[in-house]
């Protein structure tokens, strides 16, 4: 091969260096929820291999595990913890529990695992809803005088159904009031929003308004360009992350990021649920993430739903299918993380 020479060279380089860069924000972008609702799985030092083995960064769990904790142990894996929902109405009105859940979850770990989230409390709605900020507030105070806030965020994991008007995503505006309060005190934190998006569920609830390609990011799809502000979007998931950005704007929350903390296609069990669906879905979602969305373009943080196809999920059985692999740790489909 001839040696490139002068502007020629250069500008090649700065190609290469410009794809790699693309590479690796793209895998620092993306992690992989481990729900653990099946009586199957391997044991948390196996599963945290296999995160290792295929390059996955950072990892979503529901609930505190001291296995999982120290299976995570200087692997530099970023970790999304949550609070289950039936422990929020507590840490609102009790100071001293918050205090404890830190002293007890968070302290003996960190910085030796990489907790950069508390999500507390996942899809939370109804009346229960409105302890969630009294309990944000009450965490992040125990973070504070632990001297771990500046490193541990503090949020909540809300499904898109949060945002009225999401359509053209410039409408998007929260529903209930206290979301944007939420936003703000995100916004006097510098916490991001974490959101659920599927794109599936929308998909399935309106098949003759949406296209299956628009919806798993199949090259060629039919574009829906916003009238709000002329932006074009190019598939679903985009469209419904600015969705929230564009309510996050309206509660005057507009320096807040959005991490999506769930997203995924189910192979089996239901209506467009396949193997070859789910596939082109997170495949999709994980060599798009790293550019972001129209709205806010660069990498946008996001976590695939889920590790493994859990067998005592309730619901639907698209429910006990969303996994990347089985129980046994072989994929469900080929899958790559760039």
């Amino acid at each position: 091969m001839a040696i490139m020479q002068g502007s020629g060279a250069m500008l090649a380089g700065a190609m290469v260096i410009g794809v790699l860069a693309s590479l690796v924000t793209g895998a620092q972008s993306t992690g992989v929820c481990y729900g653990m609702v099946a009586d199957n799985l391997p044991s948390p030092r196996e599963v945290v291999q296999l995160y290792k083995s295929k390059g996955i960064n950072n990892m979503r769990i529901y609930a505190p595990d001291n296995h999982v904790m120290e299976a995570l142990l200087n692997t530099g894996i970023g970790l999304i913890l949550g609070v289950v929902n039936e422990d929020i109405a507590k840490l609102a009105g009790c100071q001293p529990c918050a205090k404890a859940w830190v002293e007890t979850n968070v302290r003996p770990h960190y910085p030796a695992v990489s907790i950069k989230y508390i999500a507390v409390g996942n899809e939370v709605d109804g009346g229960a809803a409105q302890a969630i900020l009294p309990a944000m507030r009450n965490l992040q105070a125990a973070l504070a005088a632990a001297g771990l806030d500046a490193g541990v965020k503090v949020s909540t994991c809300v499904r898109l159904d949060v945002v009225a008007n999401s359509f053209p995503p410039s409408s998007g505006v929260f529903a209930q009031p206290y979301m944007a309060d939420i936003a703000r005190f995100l916004a006097s934190t510098g916490a991001p929003l974490l959101a659920n998006v599927y794109p599936y569920f929308a998909y399935r609830g309106s098949p003759g308004d949406i296209s299956l390609g628009y919806a798993t990011f199949q090259p060629g799809a039919a574009t829906v360009r916003d009238a709000g502000n002329g932006l074009v979007y190019t598939n679903l998931f985009d469209a419904m992350v600015d969705a929230v950005v564009a309510a996050l704007e309206k509660a005057g929350a507009g320096n807040v990021r959005v991490v999506v903390s769930e997203t995924g296609w189910p192979s089996a069990g239901g209506p467009v649920a396949s193997v070859d669906n789910a596939r082109a879905y997170n495949q999709g979602v994980i060599d798009h993430v790293g550019r972001g969305t129209p709205k806010r373009p660069g990498a946008l943080e996001t976590y695939v739903f889920a590790m493994f196809n859990e067998n005592r999920k309730p619901g639907e059985l698209t429910e006990q299918n969303f996994g990347l692999f089985y129980p046994n740790k072989s994929p469900v489909y080929p899958i790559t993380f760039r």
